[in-house]
Formats: C-alpha cells, structure tokens, sequence
C-alpha cells in the first residue's frame, strides 16, 4: 500500500444513502446468531420428511420416470421421502404457465396420488420467469408485474429455438399474489408438496454480469434495482409463504431457493450452493460453503450430492473413470447424509443409486449404509431440527462455535459438527482409505462406528475405508437414534435406542411435534430431557415436558453405555445394557 493509505479505512457504496450497523452481541457464536435471527426472524421448522432423503435428477422428463423411480426405490427398500421434478415439466414455449405437458404428463393429479399413496412427497421446480406470447404473459404484462428490459433488448433463453422471456417483479405485493395465486390454482391444488425456487439471483439470461442483470430488472416496485437486486430471493419466498399458509395453515410450507438474503429464514426457504461440478476439488469447497452459510444465521443449507455439471469423461466412460465416479458419488453420500437436508441431484449419469453402481458394488452398499443410518439418527436429527425454532440453534456447526479456545479446531475447513456430538470427516480424495483427522481439545473422542477412544487435542489418522467416512462422537454425548424406517412418517420412535458416551457428564433433549403442521406454535410439541452424570454413573430421563396429537404415552427406551475401556460397534442389534419402560415420568437409573 502507499503510505498515504496506510492505516486508513474507506467505505464506499453505490446504493447506500447512509451506513447503519447492526452489532450483535454474546458469549459464544449461538448467541449471535439467536440475535441475527431476533432482527430478521426466526427459522421457521421444516417439516420432518424433508429431513428424510430427497432424490432428484436433470430431469424427470415424464410421469412415467417419476412414478418407476419411486417404485425402484420401494422394492428395493432404499429409504426416500421426497422426489424432485426439475423444469420443463411445461409445453416447451410455455415457461411460466405452471402446468404439465399433456403429452409427458397424462394425469398429473394421478401421478401425485400415486406418490402420496406410498408416501413420498413431490417438490417441483418453480421459476420466476414468463416466456412471451402466451395468456400469462400477456395478463402478467397488462397489471405491469413484469420487467420489461429483457424484451425489449430481444434476448432469447437457451431453450429449443430461443424464447423471449422476462420475471416478475417480485418486489410488487400485487404481483406476488398473483404469482402464488397462478401456482396454487395449478399445482398446489393438486397437491404438490413443497417448492423448488430456481433462478432467484434473478437470473434472467445466464451467465450476464451484475451490472446487466442489473439493468434487466430496473426498476423494481420498491425502487432502483442497484438498491433492491439482492432481496429478490427473499420477497419471491414471501410471497409463496404468505400465499400458501393463507390457502393452507396446516401443511408446513417447505421452499428451496438458490439465492438467499438476509431474513429467508422465517419464509421457511433452505438454500442449496448451486450447480457445482462433480470434482473432487468442489465437493472439498461444499464443506467449508456449507459451514459458512450455516454460520450466517440460517441453518437449512443443501447441495447437489455428486455435483450438477458432470465432465464428458464420466458420460461415457471407461473402466477407470466410471469407478472413479462410482466412488466419488460414494464419499458425497457420506458427507451428504450429515448436512441439514440430504439431497441428490445433478445432469447425467443419472444419480439414483441404483443407476451409479450395482447391487452388491462398495458404492452402493455405502450409499444405502448411509442412507439407512440417516434415518436411524432421525430422532436426534429432528431434535436438533425443533432445537433451530425453539432456540435457534444451528445443525451444521463450524468448529468455532463449540471449541472457540482451540484455535487449530476453529480454522478447520474440512470438519464440522453435526449437531452437539458427531464429528464429521468427509473424504475427499480419490482413493484415499484414511485420512488425517484433527479431534478438538478438551474431551475425548469415541469413533463411532467401533466405539473406540481416542483422547482429543491431537491429529490421528483415521481409517477410511471405501464404504465408510470417519464419524467421531464427543466425550459426554447421549445420541437417541431409532428403528429402521422407510420414511420418515412410517412408525413411531420406539424403542428409541440412547447411545451414551461416557467420560464426563451428557445432556440431550429429545424434541417431538406432530411433524407436518404449524401447531408447534401454538405449543404442541414435548421435550423428554436425558442427563448423564459422570461422578455418579446415572442417567437421569427427565419429566416429560408439553403434548400433542398421537403423543406416545408410553415407551421404551434402551440404552447402550459406551466407556474409554469399553469399546462397543455401532450395532443397532445388540443388547441393551438397560431398558426403561418410559410413562412419562422422571426416572434415574445406574449405569
């Protein structure tokens, strides 16, 4: 720097007519982020499925490929809760019309029903975008809800023979209601289930800069796009939220967008980082964008498993490379099956599991281990959910946040927490079988698929194996995990097995709703608090606190005691070490 600059300090803006600082005080990062949420609003509790596994492709191309999907998946009992049907569902010069192609989608409210009928939800990708020269556009265009920029300057998009086409403007009450009213009339009423929000940059002709895109959408309804282009993502979420819970206040809105602003979480969006590439290169960089983005105060956050834009070499490829592909879709599992939302998709090959490796291959046995494991952990995964609502708590946690006096653990990039216990490690290299691994300071760390102890503030090579990524659970940790399901809805939580991890004292509360619907706020939900207490080797499961509809009255629960001498597998068939038969009540038992 020139010495004039030095020790200086300039801001500058080319919207802002003042600067206005919001500082956000607390001890640790979680308060933070509660005073992050208090200013621009809670995070509003997902519905349980969608913490189930998404499956997803560009694209479904007809309802025939969605419903034998579907049907591939339940005889072949891989879990699946929620299918995504990408764009171009539409006549292809009808972007913005909201309904099915006659001629791929004979019955489209059949095909729904048929999903419904074996429980599986259905997103569909909704864009903010209207081709000319259709009866939308035209009545869209008359109340002035469009901007007009991209037609006038005869842009056309990259479909078929080019269209020209244009967004709404989002910013316009008016126009947002006219907008959900379009898509409730023609395809929440059929009963789809939650929202994809595609192209909410905006994104109006791909791959233009800023500055142009810009101009594409000036002026908005609120004023100058210089000083609003950044919120479109959250008004275009608004307007879905306000619309459906105003057609519907039972379901749970769920809406995935691409962009996100400041405040999306209160209009019930999760953002995914995109269309990234099938490298090994970006899957490392998804941990490090994941952690960031949760560290920002919203905790929903989601990525293509297996990378979107997939190169030539793995389209048609050799021995080599397809085993290369094979197994880098294998370690995106792992590490997708311990992030917010666990979701597949991407271009071709095609990303079911069954179409990336055989039955019996190691890239299968690992995706379907981890999949099952996903919603073996939905009791502790749904807890920590409710806990994002209820005290705004952050799923996918930056290391910082629970060791900030270790500093080699803060700076780690390529490691997170996934809730208060599991140690994630994901692998990212190609044929790599360990991987260095450093485990915080402060306590102990249990591996958790064999149970064995290691002492923290040291780097380990940790053993990783093709099928599996190294998972270390927290000394002091009580972990609740379920029976073997299907989907998520498919029988209670019971028994509910609790995996104690002794060495110091463990806390755990495990959070309960009806699961699809917005009575939680009004209170409906229970809480059963598990404390373990070193000194004197008890578990103590608390008074069962609150209620709600289908509430199981009784249960049982096991437990698995795990000790720095005692090294037990993460075997959901052993034998308990004790079993309680829960009324309700307080109980304390020795361990």
């Amino acid at each position: 720097m020139p010495e004039s600059l030095k020790n200086t300090f300039a801001l500058s803006s080319e919207s802002g007519a003042s600067i206005n600082y919001y500082f956000i005080g607390g001890a640790n990062a979680d308060q933070v982020i509660s005073g992050y949420r208090t200013v621009t609003g809670k995070a509003v509790l997902m519905p349980k499925w969608a913490m189930g596994f998404w499956q997803s492709r560009e694209r479904y191309k007809t309802q025939d490929e969605i419903l034998s999907t579907v049907k591939e998946f339940r005889d072949r009992k891989i879990p699946l809760d929620n299918i995504v049907l990408d764009w171009s569902y539409w006549k292809q010069p009808e972007w913005g019309s909201q309904q099915f192609d006659p001629e791929r989608f004979a019955d489209p409210d059949g095909m729904i029903k048929s999903l419904h009928k074996q429980n599986v939800n259905l997103m569909i990708s909704v864009w903010p975008k209207f081709n000319k020269g259709f009866d939308i556009y035209d009545k869209l265009n008359q109340e002035n809800f469009l901007y007009k920029r991209n037609i006038v300057d005869g842009r056309v998009d990259w479909i078929g023979k080019g269209y020209s086409n244009t967004f709404y403007d989002a910013f316009n009450p008016k126009a947002r209601t006219a907008f959900w009213e379009l898509m409730n009339k023609r395809l929440y009423s059929k009963g789809i289930d939650a929202w994809w929000m595609d192209a909410t940059e905006p994104d109006m002709h791909s791959n233009l800069p800023v500055e142009i895109r810009k101009d594409l959408m000036n002026p908005t309804y609120e004023g100058s796009s210089t000083t609003y282009f950044n919120a479109f993502p959250l008004v275009n979420a608004k307007g879905v939220y306000e619309g459906q819970r105003k057609v519907n206040n039972e379901n749970r809105v769920f809406i995935l967008t691409r962009s996100a602003y400041a405040g999306l979480q209160r209009y019930a969006a999760a953002a995914w980082s995109g269309d990234i590439a099938s490298r090994w290169e970006d899957m490392k960089t998804q941990i490090g964008a994941g952690v960031n983005f949760s560290l920002s105060g919203m905790p929903y956050w989601t990525m293509d498993i297996g990378g979107f834009s997939v190169e030539k070499r793995y389209e048609k490829p050799n021995k080599e490379d397809l085993e290369e592909w094979r197994e880098l879709n294998a370690r995106w599992y792992q590490f997708g099956a311990f992030v917010p939302l666990f979701r597949v998709h991407g271009q071709f090959p095609f990303r079911e599991i069954y179409n990336i490796a055989p039955e019996g291959h190691p890239a299968y046995k690992s995706m379907l281990y981890y999949n099952k494991l996903r919603y073996r952990l939905m009791p502790y995964i749904y807890s920590i959910a409710g806990n994002t609502y209820h005290h705004d708590y952050t799923m996918m946690r930056g290391l910082m946040m629970d060791f900030p006096q270790d500093l080699k653990a803060s700076n780690l990039s390529d490691a997170f927490l996934f809730g208060p216990s599991l140690l994630i490690n994901p692998v990212y290299k190609y044929k790599d079988r360990n991987r260095d691994v450093y485990l915080p300071s402060g306590q102990g760390w249990y591996d958790l698929y064999t149970g064995k102890y290691f002492k923290g503030g040291q780097t380990i090579k940790a053993d990783a194996p093709y099928e599996k990524t190294p998972v270390y659970v927290k000394e002091g940790s009580i972990v609740p995990t379920g029976p073997e399901l299907q989907y998520t809805s498919e029988k209670p939580a019971d028994p509910i097995t609790l995996f104690v991890y002794t060495g110091k004292n463990a806390s755990f509360s495990l959070y309960e709703d009806e699961g699809t619907n917005y009575n939680y706020e009004k209170g409906a939900f229970a809480t059963v608090d598990f404390n373990y207490e070193e000194k004197t080797k008890t578990l103590t499961v608390g008074d069962r606190k609150g209620s709600f509809k289908g509430m199981l009255e009784n249960r049982t629960f096991k437990i698995v005691v795990i000790t720095p001498k005692s090294a037990k597998a993460l075997d959901f068939n052993q034998k308990a070490n004790h079993s309680i038969t829960y009324n309700g009540k307080a109980t304390t038992i020795k361990l």
